[in-house]
């Protein structure tokens, strides 16, 4: 059993992500998390896939998009400690990383393509890490983190974004908005 991670494993700015995983073992909420999220977005489509809640909000492929490239990052961040890295990771910026990646350019199945891809990596990841590997930490935007406090806030994240497409972007397509 991997156990949660305490208070000194996860940064402020990601407790609110590692509080929606209740489980005591991230890895199956992992697993499972590409088909729940597909089967939301099972009816938006290329058309519809622009939709923003307000002018100033991200579009459902951006959203996909920033999903996909923040577990590439965190994955890496669970990679570095659980190798014995030393050296402070550098944090990074989401907005810039949305706003410089062509994500409303791409079909919604290519989106979704590449986050079971990333997706399937990190469980890759995350399933052969030894029982110490969980446990080692390092410091990634000059925050503390452990492995298995990434691998909760991964799964958080998505479920953080779940819940906002559920709230604030699939209501809208149901009505009709574009």
């Amino acid at each position: 059993m991997i156990g949660r991670p305490t208070s000194e494993e996860v940064s402020n700015a990601v407790a609110h992500y590692v509080a929606r995983v209740p489980e005591d073992d991230p890895r199956a909420p992992m697993r499972a998390q590409p088909e729940e999220l597909f089967a939301m977005l099972a009816d938006v489509t290329d058309e519809t896939a622009s939709y923003r809640y307000a002018p100033d909000k991200w579009s459902i492929r951006q959203t996909i998009g920033h999903l996909a490239d923040t577990e590439r990052v965190l994955s890496y961040r669970a990679l570095c400690f659980a190798r014995g890295e030393r050296q402070s990771l550098p944090g990074f910026d989401e907005n810039s990383y949305v706003d410089h990646a062509p994500f409303d350019a791409r079909s919604v199945d290519d989106l979704k393509a590449e986050f079971a891809t990333v997706r399937a990596s990190t469980i890759l990841l995350f399933e052969h890490f030894t029982p110490e590997a969980w446990l080692r930490r390092g410091f990634a935007n000059g925050n503390p983190a452990s492995v298995r406090g990434l691998a909760y806030t991964i799964v958080g994240h998505v479920r953080h974004h779940m819940a906002i497409l559920a709230e604030r972007y699939v209501p809208g397509l149901r009505a009709g908005a574009r």
